[in-house]
């Protein structure tokens, strides 16, 4: 069985361009998030799929580099750029990963591929239906067959840009399990879409610096400690 860890990332972002490849205590942000992904005790295989545009050959030319598994197809369809990408690898089950994300937890993305392997019955497992997780730890499994399912019968731009609509939306299609976790924090923001993003984001590893597996918890702990930290990114809304 495979479970392929599809990153998707491109460095066409209007909001804060190039992004993922942008300095992250001497590495690019995207090889923050790798290392992470990495310690992920079910993934077998990750592959970051970008587009086939020529504004993402330096990030391809980066993950050659590096021996990173890429994987080039639509840059508007991205829920098609996700299935070319999980039929190329052979995937069985899929798990979701968006680069703008870099302290995605391994330990988050193992509780959602355990829930989703106890169950002969899941097809999609997330914790974005009913959100307790601060933004940016946030993960989806889903099988191949749910994918390709999807791949043939969302017809809106919203469902094709954003892969899993389709599937979220059609419960008597597919079975679907979001988990919370045990307290509220998604007042928390972990992503990385502005530039007030990336800077708090920036802090948070540097304080990290001996420990880039931090958990997400404990990370949560210190800007509850350090609130000038934490409101950093306060007036960004999306």
């Amino acid at each position: 069985m495979i479970i392929l860890g599809i990153i998707q990332a491109r460095l066409g972002s209007s909001r804060l361009p190039n992004k993922v490849l942008k300095d992250f205590n001497g590495k690019p942000m995207l090889n923050f998030l790798l290392n992470r992904v990495k310690k992920s005790k079910y993934i077998s295989e990750i592959v970051v799929a970008t587009t086939t545009s020529d504004r993402d050959n330096q990030l391809v030319s980066w993950l050659q580099n590096e021996k990173i598994n890429i994987f080039r197809g639509s840059e508007e369809d991205v829920l098609r750029r996700f299935y070319d990408c999980a039929e190329f690898f052979h995937a069985d089950i899929i798990v979701r990963i968006t680069a703008d994300d870099p302290f995605k937890d391994p330990k988050v993305i193992d509780r959602a591929v355990e829930i989703f392997l106890n169950s002969n019955t899941l097809d999609y497992v997330s914790n974005t239906i009913e959100i307790s997780y601060p933004e940016g730890i946030d993960i989806e499994v889903f099988s191949f067959q749910a994918l390709s399912i999807a791949n043939t019968e969302a017809k809106s731009k919203f469902q094709r840009e954003h892969v899993t609509p389709y599937i979220i939306e059609n419960p008597k299609k597919f079975n679907i399990k979001n988990f919370c976790f045990s307290e509220d924090l998604s007042s928390y923001r972990l992503t990385v879409d502005h530039p007030e993003d990336f800077t708090k984001a920036l802090k948070i590893s540097k304080h990290f610096y001996d420990n880039p597996n931090v958990e997400f918890i404990e990370i949560i702990d210190f800007l509850k400690k350090n609130p000038k930290i934490a409101n950093i990114n306060s007036n960004v809304k999306s």
